[in-house]
């Protein structure tokens, strides 16, 4: 119908296909078609053989690779190592639609159908294994995924910016293996090349798999890349990984333009009848911002995306809601969330940027160069209330009750106006030493939030309650400190329903934690000072 001869590039998901912003496949192809490439898209393909893989032909440019909206091993296994029975990304949650491990099998198969096609890397999964990485699943630290999936290239983060301008060099006739200096993108090469006199050396992968210092010290590494901005190289026999600088953060008009591209926000026509969980979820919801400063230990969003807030306008966002009141039949006049990573950062940002390597903003404390106005997402909620067919406008994204105690007026309009009966927000945990290791405030921040939140409620008439999500067996937890988050949870009359056991996931220091029993956050002398680490089934379970 598109009357193609071929397609420029072909994607390849582990989710259903779904055309909505919240997708990222959808939002990659959306922009790469806007900028003139013809995109096709093979969603959850047969694994077991390469011919799926050739469905839509011989892409003239390259395969995007991603394994979906979340890590395969995520979606697969639950932190007890047990098969899930549901996958939200999946026609009917129907499980074992997608391979372990799906970046690498993706881009495995991709060669086999077309050896001399360029395969490109992306999503969260292949993201957060740039570097040599501990792995939960197999018990081990593993190469660079761009070693074990034979990739040419990997872009992590939202990758926006990489993927266009590579698209366009490709298309120009540059050969992939001569592109090394798209910010955003790691890549493979011989030892010594190409040369970078300002390029930082991780401890190489040997050191990694068998030095628990050696493992922590590259972590912090790592992480501090999007604070000094410079190349990082880490060895892998007689192969080098580079990563390359993050890609700028993309300006508010950016953003826009992205998230208005002309999505139909409803899954492929192919599941029609059929129930897609993920999308459910999101149908009805609107991204206004990117990024996290948190810095959350166990959390990989700051890895993934980076610390530095994007937000877009609060015409974009309004325009985006006009649009799913008029093209929707099944709008009923609730927009179920304005958010993000998380609920609150809106256009907040760093006073003194460039100065500063806190791997949080908040911290153990605020940062006083923090700008924490709460103002611009007042005046978007208000805005956003008053659109003509819009009933109510809830927030499901999680609120950061630290940041929001800076200002009491967003927690009376949320309290007001934005809740739906319940507030999801994420203490985690009431002990010291395990809120300590997760760059959680103190359990009293919280409390006073919960008073704000119980006033506010009351003084508008309605009766509303806090969900607070919390983590077993996190590093730093002993059994007396579960003990005590029990018996803080029945002196508050709490019934929780969403606590979850620790899963170590790749790239972050809770998992370096649980992995070498150091603690990245205490630097001792020479080294790094011990923490506590629930180890075992039964430990975990505790």
């Amino acid at each position: 119908e598109l009357g193609w001869g071929e397609c420029d590039v072909v994607l390849v998901t582990g989710d259903a296909y779904v055309d909505h912003p919240s997708f990222g496949v959808a939002l990659i192809g959306r922009l790469l078609e806007e900028h003139g490439f013809r995109v096709g898209i093979i969603d959850q393909p047969d694994w077991h053989s390469a011919e799926p893989f050739r469905a839509l032909g011989k892409p003239a440019l390259f395969f995007g690779v991603t394994a979906g909206v979340l890590d395969s091993m995520v979606n697969i296994y639950t932190a007890d190592l047990r098969l899930r029975k549901k996958d939200a990304y999946s026609p009917d949650e129907r499980p074992g639609m997608r391979p372990r491990r799906a970046a690498i099998v993706y881009a495995q198969r991709c060669r086999e159908a077309f050896g001399d096609v360029p395969v490109v890397l992306g999503g969260i999964e292949a993201s957060l294994r740039r570097f040599a990485h501990y792995d939960y699943w197999s018990d081990e630290v593993r190469r660079s995924v761009l070693l074990d999936s034979k990739a040419d290239i990997l872009l992590y983060g939202n990758a926006e910016r990489a993927v266009v301008e590579l698209a366009h060099r490709l298309a120009a006739g540059e050969k992939i293996a001569s592109i090394d200096d798209i910010p955003g993108t790691a890549f493979v090469r011989r030892r010594g090349e190409p040369v970078a006199d300002d390029a930082i050396r991780l401890p190489y992968f040997d050191e990694v798999r068998t030095s628990p210092a050696a493992q922590v010290t590259a972590a912090r590494m790592a992480a501090g890349q999007f604070h000094n901005k410079k190349p990082l190289v880490q060895a892998h026999g007689d192969r080098d990984v580079w990563v390359l600088p993050p890609a700028e953060p993309l300006a508010e008009a950016e953003l826009d333009r992205i998230y208005e591209l002309p999505f139909t926000r409803l899954p492929h026509p192919k599941y029609r009848g059929r129930i897609l969980k993920a999308w459910e979820t999101v149908r009805h919801s609107i991204t206004i911002l990117r990024g996290c400063f948190g810095g959350c230990s166990f959390c990989a969003l700051a890895a993934h995306e980076g610390p530095v807030i994007q937000s877009r306008s609060i015409e974009s966002v309004l325009r985006e809601i006009e649009r799913i009141r008029d093209t929707g039949e099944s709008f009923t006049g609730v927009i179920t969330d304005l958010g993000g990573p998380t609920a609150n950062m809106y256009r907040m940002k760093c006073t003194r940027p460039g100065r500063c390597g806190r791997p949080s903003c908040l911290h153990p404390s605020i940062c006083r160069f923090l700008d924490t106005d709460h103002g611009p997402l007042v005046e978007l909620y208000r805005k956003a209330a008053a659109v003509a067919g819009v009933r109510k406008v809830l927030i499901g994204s999680g609120v950061r009750y630290d940041l929001a105690l800076t200002s009491p007026e967003y927690i009376r309009q949320l309290c007001t106006h934005h809740v739906g009966g319940y507030l999801k927000v994420a203490p985690e945990h009431v002990a010291p030493e395990p809120l300590r290791c997760m760059q959680k405030p103190p359990i009293e921040v919280f409390e006073r939030f919960m008073a704000l939140f119980n006033q506010y409620s009351r003084e508008a008439g309605l009766e509303q309650y806090l969900i607070p999500y919390l983590i077993a067996g996190h590093p730093g937890s002993r059994d007396e400190d579960m003990a005590r988050c029990a018996l803080w949870l029945k002196r508050h009359g709490f019934r929780p329903q969403q606590v979850q056991n620790f899963m170590p996931g790749p790239m972050t220091y809770s998992t370096i934690m649980y992995a070498t029993g150091l603690d990245p956050l205490r630097p001792s002398g020479k080294g790094y000072r011990q923490v506590f680490v629930p180890r075992g089934a039964a430990a975990r379970r505790r």
